[in-house]
């Protein structure tokens, strides 16, 4: 009697490294050049949405995207609740927004490091270069930026604050990339202030909720001699808080579109100089003047 050999096992599929993270809301307009950008990155991609009323799933499914509904309460229990749901199986976590996109050159190198991973870091700061109403802004201290966008599995958090979050490795060492990954601000100003005009209340209560103090200890500490991350928070607690309200809009300003330059961008970066950078602070300032008039800022949504 023949004894016939037993049928091999269908081969599996192997789990691609990387696992992008994008947390949606109505980006049916941002989310295609976003999942277009991922393509030669070996990834598979997790969509988190919040309740989108446009094509923003559809379109996510179309790019093979997982996708997950989640109510939204704020952007860090939003972050933390796509990483506690990102699954143990790809080895890094890159996080990105509906606005981002990556280059080509980055997804080059993304792909070499997970190839070659020696277990020195467990988390990469991504080179940022900001996009405004079209233009890149290279002067004025915005580039390059860095900020934390890749994190091994398990290693990373979104830091407990109501706006300006950033992520967090738990332990280990973290890295930077040789090449960017682009922000586009805005695509249009309507927008860009009513966004701003929310995130100007978020951050005055931010504020005045931590006066005199660091924060809690899941938040990125200010150091003046850390990285990218510390050292500009500390310089915005440690140095430009000290200064008195309604007056460190103007300093602010100054300092980026004279001092460093960002006159050489144009329109564009004056527009950008005049909102970021004295817009916005100043009305972060009225803001924290009115709550601390009105006494609101007794309590805040964590």
């Amino acid at each position: 009697m023949k004894i016939e050999e037993p049928i091999e096992d269908m081969p599996k599929v192997a789990t691609p490294p990387i696992l992008v993270i994008v947390l949606t809301l109505n980006e049916e307009q941002n989310l295609p050049d976003c999942l277009a950008s991922l393509r030669g990155l070996d990834c598979g991609i997790l969509v988190v949405d919040s309740g989108s009323s446009d094509r923003t799933v559809e379109i996510a499914e179309e790019y093979g995207a997982r996708v997950l509904l989640h109510p939204f309460e704020n952007y860090a229990r939003q972050r933390n609740w796509a990483f506690e749901n990102a699954g143990p199986n790809s080895e890094w976590i890159v996080n990105l927004d509906a606005d981002e996109r990556l280059t080509p050159e980055i997804v080059t190198e993304l792909n070499s490091m997970v190839r070659s991973d020696d277990k020195k870091f467990d988390g990469y700061m991504f080179r940022k270069r900001t996009y405004f109403l079209g233009r890149w802004i290279k002067h004025g201290g915005q580039y390059p930026a860095y900020h934390l966008r890749m994190v091994r599995n398990g290693q990373g958090y979104c830091e407990d604050r109501l706006y300006d979050q950033h992520f967090k490795v738990r332990s280990g060492k973290i890295g930077k990339t040789r090449n960017d990954y682009i922000d586009i601000i805005t695509s249009g100003l309507s927008e860009w202030v009513e966004r701003h005009n929310k995130w100007a209340a978020l951050e005055a209560m931010e504020i005045l909720a931590q006066h005199g103090s660091d924060g809690p200890d899941n938040q990125v500490t200010p150091r003046l001699f850390g990285n990218a991350i510390e050292r500009k928070r500390f310089l915005r607690t440690k140095v430009y808080q000290r200064f008195p309200l309604f007056i460190r809009p103007f300093i602010f300003f100054l300092y980026g579109y004279f001092l460093r330059m960002g006159f050489l961008d144009g329109k564009e970066g004056l527009i950008f100089h005049v909102l970021q950078r004295f817009w916005f602070r100043f009305l972060v300032d009225a803001k924290i003047f009115e709550m601390t008039r009105d006494g609101q800022h007794a309590t805040s949504d964590r």
